[in-house]
């Protein structure tokens, strides 16, 4: 107990041991410090939020772009595999190892040291590093009258920047599209090996890779230097895009080669340095309708009538069925509780400190596993309910749940739609306090988090998760599933919460223990298959989706060499993209 308390808490001899050339050049260009080799210190690292795990030579921490490249540098010189890394709150284990079947050895490099965001044109755009948050972008944004593109983070929260662009990650906010921008600063490996700087970002910042990337350090983007016809900073065409709702085809999906641009959809095949985007006037004084019913065609209509009929779209329309709602107003507690009081600034400090504790724990043979999950699921039981008591009673009521945001002056409009509607069907809906809207809206969000919550402290009776993210066809009005029953009995709870105005659902299936889950997955890709769905809809294809051929094309673009994140969409993980096997 005692040693697991000092490898915890204090210097880790096992790191300072690995006195490897490479590692010691790692270490002379960031700081001893900041390289971890001990694979009890990496294991957050290598190790995804649901998904994914492998080895790693070392986990590295630049703390200017100059490190950063340098990194990378010695990683491609030294013909070592390179997995950029943001937050590492993906779903798909797109930004760790997945498996020992490498063949170079793997280092990881996190940009989360590299925080700084810097505020351009008044406001209208902002250059993001590469460990800026979609929250500390928000608190940056918000003195401004301004927003981003994404806000907390749809299904993980604390969600970074680049994972939002390098993934075409979409958020909740409808008018906006994927996260998308045609202006950064990135770094790729040519089919010779050699690594070369390519600035788009729009701004004169000098010549070479150093010393453009010094100036950006400094933060010396004079507005006299800046392109602003450089290129887009967000999809422009979405709004319109999405209103057709006659359309055979998904309104956003990962794979759209129409928003698959450099650093755009890269999926970390090469290194991203920073990104340029818009940001968006913020809406004073919406307003949030809660709408309930039992007929989930019902509810099709509403979202046909408001995408083809409404003045204007809609700031966000969630969904989230009362299975989903349930799991999450019990396993999703802590999350909303802290959420509530501290708001998102302070989640990466918990989530490290409860890394550390399960490091702790795992190291102590009489202790269960997921000791935090336990320590958190039974700390939110002292609290009493926490949601508002109309939503307790739609719940009570209504099988599928809508919470629609709207403008101010779009207010009027939603509610006179709105009492029409349920006057003759057999929906309902309530106008919400701001302070309702707020917990509606949290609630619906901390619902990801919530079935690994269950997974964790119901592991005798749990085997794994099956977690798609799904992408429907516009068109698509048979948009609720219903599994065949020789599939439905091999799963605990399905949990169904998304985007739905986008048709874009998070389908998160508790499979039973005993059951293999790739079978279970493979069924529901077929499923899916057959109805002109696309998956992933806006996360990266990790290790659990094959990406298709002209996906894999687009990856062999970006990284010839297969130095980058290789065994992306379940392509080859050796270098120059050979497909045999290694010894």
């Amino acid at each position: 107990m005692l040693t697991a308390l000092k490898s915890l808490f204090g210097r880790n001899r096992k790191d300072d041991a690995d006195h490897s050339p490479f590692v010691r050049e790692l270490r002379a260009i960031v700081g001893a410090q900041h390289v971890l080799t001990d694979p009890s210190r990496t294991l957050p690292f290598r190790r995804g939020f649901r998904f994914g795990l492998g080895k790693a030579l070392a986990v590295v921490h630049p703390g200017s772009l100059v490190e950063q490249w340098r990194v990378v540098q010695a990683c491609i010189k030294a013909d070592k595999i390179v997995l950029m890394q943001a937050a590492n709150t993906g779903i798909t284990g797109g930004s760790t190892p997945d498996g020992n079947d490498y063949d170079r050895d793997i280092v990881i490099i996190s940009g989360m040291r590299l925080k700084k965001i810097f505020v351009i044109g008044g406001g209208k755009q902002v250059i993001c590093l590469p460990g800026a948050t979609l929250d500390q972008l928000e608190r940056t944004l918000a003195p401004l009258g301004r927003e981003p593109h994404s806000v907390i983070g749809s299904s993980c929260i604390g969600a970074a920047v680049f994972g939002g662009v390098s993934n075409n990650s979409g958020g909740a906010l409808v008018q906006r599209g994927p996260a998308f921008t045609q202006m950064s600063i990135f770094a790729q490996a040519d089919a010779q090996g050699t690594l070369h700087l390519v600035n788009h970002l729009g701004v004169e910042l000098g010549t070479g890779p150093e010393e453009i990337l010094g100036a950006l350090d400094r933060g010396q983007v004079p507005e006299s230097r800046i392109n602003w016809h450089a290129g887009k900073g967000h999809d422009d065409n979405y709004a319109t895009h999405v209103r057709d709702v006659d359309a055979d085809t998904p309104a956003r999906y990962n794979a759209d080669p129409a928003r698959l641009f450099e650093g755009a959809g890269c999926a970390g095949r090469m290194a991203l340095f920073a990104v340029r985007l818009d940001t968006f006037p913020a809406e004073r004084n919406p307003s949030v309708f809660y709408i309930g019913t039992n007929n989930p065609d019902e509810l099709e209509e509403i979202r046909r009538h408001i995408l083809t009929s409404f003045s204007e779209l809609p700031i966000a329309g969630e969904y989230i069925h009362r299975d989903a709602f349930d799991i999450a107003e019990e396993y999703g507690k802590d999350t909303f509780l802290i959420i509530r009081a501290i708001g998102t600034r302070r989640l990466p400090m918990l989530f490290a400190l409860k890394n550390r504790i399960d490091r702790l724990t795992e190291r102590v043979p009489f202790l269960p596993g997921n000791m935090s999950d336990r320590l958190l699921q039974a700390f939110s039981r002292l609290f009493p309910r926490h949601l508002p008591r109309r939503m307790y009673e739609y719940r009570d009521r209504f099988e599928h749940h809508l919470m629609l945001k709207v403008s101010a002056h779009l207010a009027s409009e939603a509610r006179t739609f709105l009492d029409g509607f349920c006057a003759k069907s057999g929906t309902r809906y309530f106008a919400c306090t701001p302070d309702e809207g707020a917990r509606a809206f949290l609630h619906r969000f901390a619902a990801a988090g919530a079935a690994i919550r269950y997974r964790s402290t119901h592991h005798r009776t749990v085997e794994d998760i099956v977690a798609l993210d799904v992408a429907l066809r516009r068109n698509d009005r048979q948009w609720s599933e219903t599994l065949p029953s020789d599939l439905d009995r091999r799963l605990i709870v399905k949990l169904y919460y998304g985007h739905f105005l986008c048709h874009v659902m998070h389908q998160d299936y508790i499979v039973r223990k005993g059951n293999s889950c790739p079978p279970i997955e493979a069924e529901m890709l077929a499923l899916l298959d057959k109805r002109g769905a696309r998956y992933p809809a806006e996360h990266n294809y990790g290790h659990l989706y094959a990406a298709p051929p002209s996906l894999q094309a687009h990856y062999r673009e970006l990284d010839p060499c297969n130095c980058f994140n290789p065994g992306i969409g379940k392509t080859t993980k050796r270098r120059n993209w050979k497909a045999e096997s290694v010894a």
